[in-house]
């Protein structure tokens, strides 16, 4: 993930779990700027509603910027409709915002990579917005960025259906673990939100430290 003056190759590990009892979302929390890792504490899980959360990966600005303007839509959404918001709304109206972010011109490529889970009267839901405003349906599990290679591995070999989001806590903290050992731009944390029919809600912010004491 870079940082909003950073034109250079970056990354970052984000992921998605649809499990039996909800969605597990889990990304790490390094930024850098090339090979300056630039920020060690950033949030890449947002919240969006009480059931709805994204996972960030590109540009720093822009993906702070689409979060910010989402949020607010969303929430005009429901004053002018009063009705309940569905998870495939707040999907096509962040693909959209997407799609004209990475065409308008700039000097800064305007990437932004989002995952959305959440929840509604029909269910739980994972879609992946790739940085072409492109959307695909989620059934099992995603991960976006530069680690995402390694999260893949994991999710492979030890994803079953019929997790409960107990052990999809655990598989999302063994896949982004596995980038963090292996990508030079994930690292320095893990966080982890659930949705669950309690909403969604933080469930583990480990930070990672490569202190030496001597």
């Amino acid at each position: 993930m870079s940082d909003d003056k950073d034109v250079l190759k970056s990354g970052t590990t984000t992921a998605a779990i649809v499990c039996k009892d909800g969605i597990v979302m889990c990304a790490d929390m390094r930024v850098t700027y090339g090979y300056l890792i630039s920020y060690k504490r950033f949030e890449k899980i947002l919240k969006i509603t009480d059931d709805i959360a994204v996972t960030v990966a590109g540009t720093v600005s822009d993906v702070q910027l689409l979060a910010k303007l989402i949020r607010a839509e969303l929430k005009l959404k429901i004053i002018r409709t009063k009705r309940e918001l569905y998870v495939k709304e707040a999907v096509n109206l962040l693909a959209n915002m997407v799609y004209y972010n990475i065409r308008k011109m700039s000097l800064i490529p305007g990437i932004s990579h989002f995952i959305v889970g959440g929840r509604d009267s029909t269910g739980y839901h994972v879609y992946d917005l790739g940085a072409d405003g492109s959307i695909t349906k989620v059934d099992d599990y995603c991960s976006s960025g530069s680690g995402s290679v390694m999260a893949y591995g994991v999710f492979e070999t030890l994803y079953k259906r019929d997790l409960s989001v107990e052990e999809g806590v655990k598989l999302g903290v063994k896949a982004v673990n596995a980038a963090i050992q292996r990508d030079i731009a994930s690292g320095d944390g893990i966080n982890v939100v659930t949705i669950t029919k309690e909403g969604v809600q933080t469930v583990l912010t480990k930070e990672v430290n490569y202190k030496i004491e001597v």
